[in-house]
């Protein structure tokens, strides 16, 4: 029997993951609202969302930080970036996946990525660096480490701040922190109920938590002001590696599905193509079938729905597809499954690994 995994890398657009250090010791920026229904039947919005409340004094540099998450039992995190400074009682919000263009809009998140979160379960962190966690099996494992904010388990989450999770999610409801995001006992049951999701953002009215006091007869008003300048081009998986898990000579392992999302802002379009590496210690049969967001198109060879080798080496890449206007705002999202086009050859047992390269060109 062999054992089949590979990790996918995304290249040509550089994603660089920079190990950032380890900063100071801070409670004031939390988890506020976690939404995970986004764009699910009924859902009251098209994304899913983490909110971030500071509740301190002071203003806190996210740079470096990000907002991980991992499902219920598992213990490989998902990290989102964030940037800027979240001032005194204002929040920020993170805009995730969304399954499809059913309920409204966010309002302008501060930061996105392509987390899809489960309402039934999950595990978000806000972490103080950019490296995934690789804790989350058991309750306390992830709130022990020094680089971790918050942490939020909800649902069937076996990782979780105090005695109990925050309750479970669906599709018009949100995990939500008491006192306007304001409360804090390190008890995720006790701190959170499940509500109305209410997302806010960095121009939402500032909130009370009672830690900012002005002297009488002052006033105060601030503004944070950023930009953040697009890539020309950029382009993210939803998986970071993909695992067949075990399969003997002769069959044909289950297709797994992989997300990719472009951002471009060319506005004559882009290209997205494929190709792979040989798996060692032998090759193995690998191909795929993809599907194109709205206003794009799927290359020749896998125009209705067929299934295409992936090229190996110096061979042409596949066209998975192309567009020829900008990406929409959140990115075009291509569904692709990658799958084995013919069964597992009689091979002699082992670990047989290789690696596949995403790549968008602008035009």
């Amino acid at each position: 029997m062999h054992r089949i995994r590979f990790p996918v890398l995304a290249l040509c657009a550089a994603l660089l993951l920079a190990a950032g250090g380890a900063q100071g010791a801070s409670s004031d920026v939390v988890v506020s609202q976690v939404y995970a229904g986004g764009g699910n039947s009924g859902a009251s919005f098209t994304n899913d969302y983490v909110e971030l409340l500071n509740r301190g004094s002071s203003a806190v540099d996210l740079s470096g930080w990000t907002v991980q998450y991992a499902t219920a039992a598992g213990t490989t995190w998902q990290a989102t970036a964030l940037s800027g400074s979240i001032q005194p009682g204002r929040y920020y919000l993170v805009q995730l996946a969304s399954s499809a263009a059913v309920g409204a809009p966010l309002p302008a998140p501060d930061a996105t990525g392509t987390s899809n979160l489960a309402a039934s379960g999950g595990k978000v962190a806000l972490v103080r660096d950019t490296a995934p966690l690789a804790c989350g099996a058991t309750a306390g494992s992830c709130s022990a480490l020094p680089l971790v904010a918050d942490l939020v388990g909800y649902g069937s989450a076996a990782d979780y701040e105090g005695s109990g999770p925050a309750p479970a999610l669906t599709n018009t409801t949100a995990a939500v922190r008491a006192g306007a995001g304001c409360v804090d006992t390190d008890v995720n049951s006790a701190d959170f109920a499940a509500g109305t999701p209410t997302p806010r953002n960095g121009s939402s009215p500032v909130a009370s938590c009672g830690t900012v006091t002005p002297p009488a007869g002052t006033a105060a008003a601030s503004a944070s002001v950023d930009l953040d300048v697009a890539p020309a081009v950029s382009i993210a998986l939803d998986r970071a590696s993909l695992s067949f898990g075990t399969a003997a000579a002769g069959q044909t392992p289950a297709a797994l599905a992989e997300h990719v999302t472009v951002l471009s802002n060319d506005a004559a379009g882009y290209a997205l193509t494929a190709h792979r590496t040989a798996f060692a210690p032998a090759d193995l049969p690998l191909g795929m079938t993809a599907a194109a967001p709205a206003g794009a198109v799927v290359g020749p060879a896998l125009a209705g729905g067929a299934t295409a080798p992936l090229p190996v080496g110096a061979a042409a890449d596949l066209a998975v597809g192309s567009s020829s206007a900008r990406s929409a705002a959140g990115g075009d999202v291509w569904s692709t499954n990658i799958g084995f086009t013919a069964p597992v050859p009689a091979l002699a047992a082992g670990h047989y690994t290789a690696t596949i390269t995403f790549t968008v060109i602008g035009r």
